[in-house]
């Protein structure tokens, strides 16, 4: 499917690795956490820059998702096209597969194809980060409970939005284990 093609290619802009060339900062993925995205960027270079980090993991596969709207996909078919968003984003070519870890890219993913769940998801996940203060619980609770805020509020999306959570529960093994071992970084 070409639209999945193109979400992978759009997915594979990482905001954190251009917001910190644009400020003139080392690439993320050499401090911190190692990760390019928004938690990392916040600890390492604060507000601002991550806010900007955010903002275009988010939106990054809007395009191609409203030209599948727009093209009437079927919800599995738009879910094809956001996965391969969101596997640009975690595992792109041009960056030896090192990328983030898909949180705010299926947020930005979410917004256009179940606004409720995504609203929930990211009360959850501020709720949480703002009293635990780690972002690995609040995005492992946030995509834990996706699925089940779906089948209340977009059922026809709920195995869209399961493979969306098993992805973002993959690439947060090394958070689980270090959760586990109290050595997970706090933001």
């Amino acid at each position: 499917m070409a639209l999945a093609v193109l979400g992978y290619l759009s997915g594979t802009w990482l905001g954190a690795i251009t917001v910190c060339r644009l400020a003139r900062l080392p690439d993320p993925r050499l401090t911190g956490s190692s990760n390019p995205g928004f938690s990392n960027v916040l600890r390492l270079h604060g507000k601002r820059l991550a806010l900007a980090t955010l903002l275009i993991d988010m939106a990054k596969g809007w395009p191609v998702l409203l030209m599948g709207m727009a093209l009437e996909l079927a919800p599995w078919g738009l879910g094809v096209v956001g996965l391969g968003v969101l596997l640009g984003h975690c595992y792109p070519l041009w960056y030896h597969l090192r990328g983030g870890k898909a949180v705010a890219s299926a947020f930005g993913i979410m917004l256009l194809l179940t606004p409720g769940v995504a609203l929930i998801c990211a009360l959850i996940w501020v709720l949480l980060a703002w009293r635990v203060h780690t972002a690995a619980v609040a995005s492992l609770t946030s995509a834990c409970l996706a699925p089940l805020i779906s089948l209340w509020l977009a059922p026809d999306f709920v195995w869209v939005v399961v493979a969306f959570a098993i992805l973002v529960l993959i690439r947060h093994a090394l958070n689980i284990r270090r959760l586990r071992d109290g050595s997970e970084h706090q933001l």
